[in-house]
């Protein structure tokens, strides 16, 4: 009985092993050509005013503060911890504002009085121009967008070129007005960044 079986011809062989070389050779080429984009893109945060104050007679130690920063990279980055004398605020405990334009980005962060809800005036907004929970315009004499936000939940993401501002209520105690006057060290994590950075608290 002859032998039906048929070798695969030597033309054959190198073809498909040229082809299978090819298809390697360009999947590596993708893979490093990826990596090398990724890792060109940076991220990259830019602060522009931080602010720290504290009630100038409350004893259980009543503080808060205000960042205004720009994401000043390539890529979205997401701020997620504010820490002060080792103390990260607790996201319940952020007002964050990311609509905000170039004009409000630059104007003085301000604290708006002690008599409101946890110890900030948290609808200080002559115009009334939204309705959330926690207004401020940064000027005071009305007429411009105010900050405008509630009570955050989560990190803060800012895509690449875009603002934000962000005011907090720190966890009682962690400074007191014995502090008022001295530089005290905050750090802000945005990713693989961390911005340390020192500031005096204020007696507003």
């Amino acid at each position: 009985m002859p032998d039906t079986k048929r070798a695969m011809s030597p033309l054959l062989s190198t073809l498909i092993i040229l082809v299978s070389f090819v298809f390697m050779a360009t999947g590596v080429v993708l893979f490093a050509t990826n990596l090398f984009l990724q890792e060109s893109l940076t991220e990259a945060i830019t602060v522009y005013q931080i602010k720290l104050w504290v009630h100038d007679s409350a004893p259980e130690g009543l503080g808060w503060g205000a960042i205004s920063l720009r994401n000043t990279g390539d890529v979205e980055t997401v701020i997620d911890a504010i820490t002060i004398r080792g103390s990260e605020i607790p996201y319940s405990n952020w007002y964050v504002d990311s609509t905000i334009s170039e004009i409000v980005l630059q104007q003085r962060l301000n604290h708006t009085g002690w008599s409101g809800s946890n110890g900030m005036i948290v609808n200080y907004d002559p115009d009334s121009l939204c309705s959330d929970t926690f207004k401020i315009d940064l000027d005071g004499a009305g007429g411009e967008p105010p900050l405008c936000t509630s009570a955050s939940l989560s990190p803060a993401s800012i895509t690449s070129g875009k603002n934000v501002v962000i005011y907090f209520k720190m966890i009682n105690g962690t400074i007191t007005v014995l502090d008022s006057g001295i530089n005290l060290g905050v750090v802000i994590s945005a990713g693989k960044i961390d911005v340390v950075t020192s500031i005096i608290i204020q007696i507003p």
